[in-house]
């Protein structure tokens, strides 16, 4: 089914202005290209350039300062980027805004769209109509038709078997795939994810549909603000319900079975060990995508999000391979490397600046890092993923700001809480 036209979309250039609580964006920045079905060999000569100037530019961008380790010479993806989860400093990256196909990785788009719409103990009977569009060849959890499951069923098979079958299941609960797809592009819109156009919400290749390794990591750095998001993303394995079956004197039964979360770097594999610090989040592959992948790993008390798309290297888990390098440097690099851009806080957190006098301004610790508002979304999901209005972003501490109603407090560091207590492989 074609996806619902997409509002103009304009990119945003953002500057950062010192002793400032919340810089607005500055006009004028490049516009993102039409979304493209088959994207070339080669980044454009420009891109996007939310979240500096430099994340526009083709090639790696890095500023190495005293002490600070090289990059990995082995990276062959083909976009990455590796950020401090808290500040939303972008500490290097390659190619972040362009527009290639996400493979399963825009569920995390999906989840922190949804999320918040039912109680997990919401159960659901599945009738045919619900899993209609699964395209041929997707990545399935085994819901069966007729069965009924909770919500807290779906989650599970989206986030560990990355199940189109569950998504779909989701996307019929919420109205039906169209107007999810809407809802998907609209919230990612105000979450400045400027590059991404959602045509199948389960990622599944289609014409037109794309993202960035900026705004996948802008869906996982606003995702990880909810705790049920948190929870599945960390989740190794896990039972699903069977299917129900009657025995020869009629009885019925419905087993259930081990699901295993397809993250690599969480639940290791033949050629790999879990890697330290890990906690999600989302992984996918497909034809058009190759492989990608967006970690958060915590260490040292610092957390860093990573994202890697489409490595060149045929080589077993590389995405999951040249995410831990990319890892590795980054907790060795923080604090020795001059930030190239920075991860942008939703529309509506950045909308809300303080009155001229009012004593936030010029506090120690502001760092000015803001995004120019429009009308904030009605129905956004609450930091903690219990439904409301905006989002809170990590800008400048201690600033209270009013957003539709609803006072946050917006903190330098996002919170992350049990995230980040990894546990180790069962």
């Amino acid at each position: 089914m074609p996806a619902p036209k997409k509002t103009a979309r304009r990119a945003l250039t953002v500057t950062s202005a010192a002793l400032t609580a919340l810089a607005a964006l500055a006009p004028g920045a490049t516009a993102a290209p039409s979304p493209s079905a088959s994207p070339s060999a080669a980044p454009p000569a420009s891109m996007s350039t939310v979240g500096g100037a430099r994340l526009g530019k083709p090639g790696t961008q890095v500023s190495l300062a005293g002490g600070a380790p090289v990059l990995p010479k082995d990276l062959t993806a083909r976009s990455w980027i590796v950020a401090d989860a808290e500040s939303g400093d972008v500490l290097a990256a390659h190619n972040a805004h362009w527009r290639l196909a996400p493979a399963s990785t825009l569920k995390m788009l999906f989840a922190d769209t949804l999320l918040p719409k039912w109680p997990k103990t919401t159960k659901h009977k599945v009738v045919p109509s619900d899993l209609a569009d699964v395209g041929a060849g997707s990545s399935m959890v085994g819901i069966k038709e007729e069965e009924t499951y909770t919500v807290h069923d779906l989650w599970l098979g989206v986030f560990l078997r990355s199940g189109n079958d569950a998504v779909h299941v989701l996307s019929a609960m919420n109205g039906g795939v169209e107007s999810t797809v809407a809802e998907m592009n609209d919230h990612a819109e105000e979450l400045q994810a400027l590059d991404t156009n959602v045509v199948s919400p389960d990622g599944y290749d289609a014409p037109e549909q794309v993202s960035s390794a900026y705004d996948l990591t802008l869906f996982a750095r606003s995702g990880l603000q909810k705790k049920d998001f948190r929870e599945y993303a960390s989740t190794v394995s896990a039972k699903f319900p069977g299917e129900t079956k009657k025995d020869k004197k009629g009885k019925t039964s419905r087993k259930p079975f081990e699901i295993q979360n397809t993250n690599r770097l969480l639940s290791g594999d033949s050629d790999m060990d879990v890697y330290p610090g890990i906690a999600g989040v989302k992984n996918g592959n497909t034809t058009n995508a190759g492989s990608t992948f967006t970690g958060v790993a915590e260490q040292g008390g610092k957390v860093l999000l990573v994202t890697v798309m489409n490595p060149a290297k045929d080589e077993h888990n590389e995405v999951y391979k040249e995410t831990a390098r990319l890892f590795d440097w980054g907790f060795k690099a923080a604090g020795k490397v001059e930030p190239v851009g920075e991860l942008v806080p939703p529309r509506s957190a950045a909308q809300a600046s303080p009155e001229p006098g009012d004593g936030t301004a010029g506090e120690a610790g502001g760092t000015g890092k803001g995004a120019a508002g429009t009308k904030p979304v009605a129905g956004a999901p609450a930091a903690d993923g219990s439904g409301g209005v905006g989002i809170a972003a990590g800008i400048a501490g201690g600033l209270l700001v009013l957003l539709a109603g609803g006072v946050f407090l917006i903190n330098r560091k996002w919170p992350l809480p049990d995230l980040v207590r990894r546990r180790t492989r069962p």
